[in-house]
């Protein structure tokens, strides 16, 4: 039996129909299945609620995408453009959502940058100083050029020595890569540019000798010397 062309037509169309509804119920069972394991939550803690919810929004754009695909490099760039992170830890909380645990910096010191005042962090980054008066008086001064590793390594000496970084006032930092010490009793100690840790070791015998408690400056910058004054 020969079917008419009419006839051919429309059973080429309905075949041609099913393939296609076919082809799009498999797209979308696919996709369903998918969407599973796409990320749904980014939640941020550590930092305020303001500084959690900012750093979060720069998130939305991995919102949606495999969580088993994702790259952690991506948020590491993000969370690294922040001053206030000092380390974060990223966990994936199958199926949907990702959470990142923030390590807040530890303000060290107040600096001059730039006409502000700023905090320096303990991981050597600059957040700007905020009005609490409370907490910037606690915290030494370092007048610096922008040398803030060095600060950072001269604090590190400092913590392992037995001088007490709570008595220091103010830090002058020299293009010898010197420092000098002023404490909060006004004592001015001229740093060496080695042997640092020792020198303050010495520092703090000295302080507890009343002989030597009137003089207002020790200057250990000449090896094996160590010089008084009251200028």
């Amino acid at each position: 039996m020969h079917l008419s062309k009419d006839k051919k037509n429309k059973l080429f169309f309905y075949f041609l129909l099913f393939i296609l509804l076919g082809t799009q119920i498999t797209k979308n069972q696919e996709s369903n299945k998918n969407s599973i394991t796409d990320i749904t939550q980014i939640q941020v803690f550590g930092l305020s609620e303001v500084d959690n919810f900012e750093i979060s929004q720069k998130f939305q754009s991995l919102l949606f995408e495999n969580i088993f695909l994702i790259n952690k490099k991506k948020f590491k760039e993000i969370l690294s453009q922040n001053n206030l992170v000092e380390s974060f830890n990223i966990k994936k909380l199958y199926p949907n959502i990702i959470r990142i645990n923030i390590q807040k910096t530890n303000f060290l010191a107040l600096t001059f940058y730039r006409d502000e005042i700023f905090f320096i962090g303990s991981n050597g980054k600059l957040v700007k100083a905020d009005n609490n008066e409370n907490s910037q008086k606690k915290l030494p001064f370092v007048f610096s050029n922008g040398n803030y590793h060095s600060f950072l390594k001269l604090k590190k000496i400092i913590d392992k020595s037995e001088f007490d970084y709570d008595e220091i006032e103010s830090f002058y930092h020299f293009p010898s890569s010197r420092w000098d010490i002023k404490t909060k009793n006004g004592l001015l100690i001229r740093l060496p540019e080695y042997n640092v840790f020792n020198s303050l070791q010495y520092v703090n015998l000295i302080k507890l000798n009343n002989e030597f408690k009137k003089n207002k400056i020790i200057d250990l910058r000449i090896p094996k010397k160590i010089i008084f004054s009251n200028e």
